[in-house]
């Protein structure tokens, strides 16, 4: 009997994974060094990157510490990072703020990091060719402003519907190489962000009994659709918007 290959490992690919340094970022590294990966821890925070690396399975991980918003730090970033199977772009800032109080600053303030340096960082690796052929790229994107419209929710949501929509042109035209592009769409997550101090305790246990499976998800909720869809199994699926929301968008 020939051995059974297992369609969901990483063995020998290098990931990058930004966002790292917490939450679904560093849920994603640390899971997908479970299953093989050497991976490229990238955040602004060069100390929780250490923590992160420290967490992560295996040997040859790297970090390299860079502000994405920032154009010479993200061209140094393409550069060093070499060549890549697989990239999860995680990195990205909330804000909850009515309309009325929206102005231009905040909107550029909060797309900067939530799309264009997301946009940009995935246009320089397939550009510069650091994405080899059959690699694969995720996005996380969210159930905001893609299929939730909550209210104080515009900018970030915005930014997030900006990205999901980048993402599907970029599987069109990247299908030439044989790339994949496909996003996780989640909703609400147990990170930090949520406990940020905009949405009381209470409001927030109240809001948990609204999902059919009544609670926020975990950041490996989130990692472990980014696995599927950076390992062969997913390999005829791209540009999808994969729903991680436990079953809210049916509530």
């Amino acid at each position: 009997m020939g051995i059974i290959s297992n369609p969901f490992s990483l063995e020998g690919k290098t990931i990058l994974v930004t966002g790292a340094s917490s939450g679904i970022g560093r849920s994603t590294a640390i899971e997908a060094s479970n299953l093989g990966a050497r991976i490229i821890l990238v955040a602004r925070d060069e100390n929780r990157l250490k923590e992160t690396q420290a967490a992560l399975s295996g040997q040859g991980h790297r970090i390299i510490a860079a502000d994405l918003t920032d154009e010479m730090a993200l061209n140094n970033l393409v550069e060093e990072c070499g060549a890549l199977d697989g990239v999860v772009l995680c990195a990205g800032k909330g804000l909850t703020r009515p309309v009325q109080f929206c102005d231009r600053s905040r909107f550029d303030e909060i797309f900067n990091i939530n799309f264009f340096s997301t946009a940009e960082l995935l246009r320089l690796l397939y550009k510069k060719k650091r994405l080899v052929k059959g690699a694969s790229a995720v996005l996380i994107t969210s159930m905001g402003g893609t299929h939730v419209f909550s209210g104080g929710n515009s900018i970030y949501g915005s930014s997030k519907a900006a990205l999901d929509s980048f993402m599907k042109f970029a599987a069109k035209e990247f299908a030439a190489r044989n790339i994949r592009v496909n996003s996780v769409c989640p909703s609400m997550i147990e990170t930090p962000l949520i406990h940020s101090g905009a949405i009381t305790e209470e409001q927030l246990a109240e809001y948990a009994k609204r999902f059919p499976l009544k609670r926020f998800g975990r950041p490996e909720d989130v990692a472990y659709a980014a696995v599927y869809l950076l390992s062969p199994a997913s390999a005829w699926v791209t540009g999808t918007s994969m729903i991680v929301d436990g079953g809210f968008s049916i509530s």
